[in-house]
């Protein structure tokens, strides 16, 4: 899979960018974009939260368990994981763009004069955000950065980032997101690292990927992964991608190439020796099946 945020580093010429560390990165992309992504779908990861704001364009996302169709003036918040873009390449997608990684988050939360309420609930991968007047202020601040040809400091845009999560810690509307932060304050380690797999195991990334999601060395990984799932983590995510891939061929009709890319397998060869292996029949074999049952 293609690392989202190195592949936006890798193109200042398409992506204008102002970094003030490492990863604190802002990003202003319009319509230049259009010709990094050639294919319809485009499957990304990244290590780093993203948020941003839709100017122009429309794109979707589509996660382990959803899709999100996002559209002009939206204002989203993307937790780091993998995803499918859906690309229509007939439009530019323009956006004001924000990587922002977990402890960064943490750090600011924590200068809050009112700690944030310990409210852990359901938040999704793909948040989309209350279009606050202080929100439509930030957003406006920040454009004018773009617009100009010097460059801010970075002291400055530092304390730009921090504004941006604090207003949106301030916005009570944000339930899902506020659950989110509380969550990386305060929920424990081992619930974090069942939340990365079970978001991403359909998607094609490598053991240290999965292991650098759930902020851990790979040793690490592997060692809190066995404890919690009790099996090593090659094998649970090669049954968790055949069942995936089962109930695409059978729920949802998708052809073996589809149910190949959107399981997170390599090839299709791969995917059906061991679609045949776990199933005891290959995927063509087990779409004919399906085919002739419905026309019973």
């Amino acid at each position: 899979m293609v690392n989202f945020y190195e592949r936006v580093l890798q193109h200042p010429n398409y992506y204008r960018q102002f970094n003030c560390s490492d990863t604190l990165i802002t990003v202003f992309n319009c319509p230049l974009e259009a010709r990094l992504m050639k294919t319809r779908f485009a499957d990304l990861w990244s290590q780093y939260n993203y948020l941003f704001y839709v100017i122009e364009g429309r794109k979707i996302w589509h996660t382990a368990h959803k899709s999100y169709d996002i559209g002009k003036e939206t204002c989203v918040f993307v937790r780091k994981g993998a995803w499918i873009f859906e690309n229509f390449l007939d439009n530019g997608f323009c956006v004001v763009l924000f990587f922002i990684p977990d402890e960064f988050i943490c750090n600011t939360l924590k200068t809050r004069s009112t700690p944030l309420h310990n409210a852990i609930g359901k938040f999704e991968p793909v948040m989309v955000l209350d279009k606050s007047d202080a929100l439509s202020a930030f957003f406006l601040s920040i454009s004018s950065y773009f617009n100009d040809a010097h460059e801010p400091d970075r002291s400055l845009l530092e304390l730009k980032f921090k504004e941006l999560i604090l207003t949106l810690a301030d916005n009570p509307h944000n339930a899902e997101l506020l659950s989110y932060f509380s969550s990386l304050l305060h929920e424990p380690q081992h619930v974090s690292l069942q939340r990365v797999m079970d978001e991403n195991y359909c998607f094609n990334l490598k053991m240290e990927q999965y292991a650098e999601l759930s902020n851990r060395s790979l040793s690490t990984f592997k060692r809190d992964f066995e404890k919690i799932y009790k099996t090593a983590p090659g094998k649970w995510l090669l049954e968790q991608r055949l069942n995936h891939a089962l109930r695409l061929l059978r729920d949802h009709h998708k052809t073996i190439s589809e149910a190949t890319f959107e399981s997170g397998f390599e090839s299709v060869s791969h995917f059906s020796r061991s679609f045949k292996k776990r199933f005891g029949v290959t995927p063509s074999a087990f779409r004919q099946e399906k085919s002739l049952n419905v026309i019973q």
